[in-house]
């Protein structure tokens, strides 16, 4: 029995001392609560300014838009920001911001209508221009028709504009 024991006190020796030496460091997990996978050499980001190109303009969603991704690489990642040539660049323009009658009831009426707002997005990966791509997001939030969509459209625009720029970081940043 004690022969036994002295083997398994003989091998977690041996475990530790190869474990601190070096032998299982590649074994290292890092996780994430964010879902980002991001490349030890990213150190920085660049978000610039999204004009709006759509018919219809919301004069503070150019703003809004860009200062709502910048946010979220901030909140997200333990990148820095820069103003330009950041390790990733993400840059576009608003094409799409429309409401669209909803659910129509008896009577042709409708019952809500839906706001969308598009966003053409190119990001580019300056340590690795493989992962490099252009695509175009959209979401909206419906609202009761009874409503005037100045009434309700800031904190709908709040809205669209999360959905935005989680799906921006998916496919960035996460690689969803």
């Amino acid at each position: 029995m004690t022969s036994i024991n002295s083997l398994k006190n003989f091998l977690l020796v041996a475990l530790f001392l190869l474990a601190g030496n070096g032998l299982f460091q590649s074994c290292k997990v890092s996780y994430s609560f964010t879902g980002a996978s991001i490349s030890p050499e990213v150190k920085t980001f660049s978000v610039y300014y999204f004009p709006n190109r759509a018919r219809l303009v919301n004069p503070n969603l150019s703003q809004q838009m860009t200062e709502a991704l910048q946010d979220k690489l901030l909140r997200q990642t333990s990148l820095n920001q820069q103003e330009e040539d950041g390790d990733l660049e993400f840059e576009g323009q608003i094409t799409n911001y429309e409401t669209r009658p909803m659910n129509i009831s008896q009577g042709d009426l409708a019952a809500q209508t839906r706001l969308t707002v598009s966003v053409k997005v190119k990001y580019t990966n300056n340590t690795n221009p493989d992962e490099d791509w252009e695509k175009t997001f959209s979401a909206y939030e419906d609202f009761d028709s009874n409503q005037i969509l100045s009434s309700v459209e800031e904190e709908l625009v709040v809205l669209i504009l999360d959905k935005l720029t989680e799906d921006i970081f998916n496919a960035s940043i996460a690689n969803w």
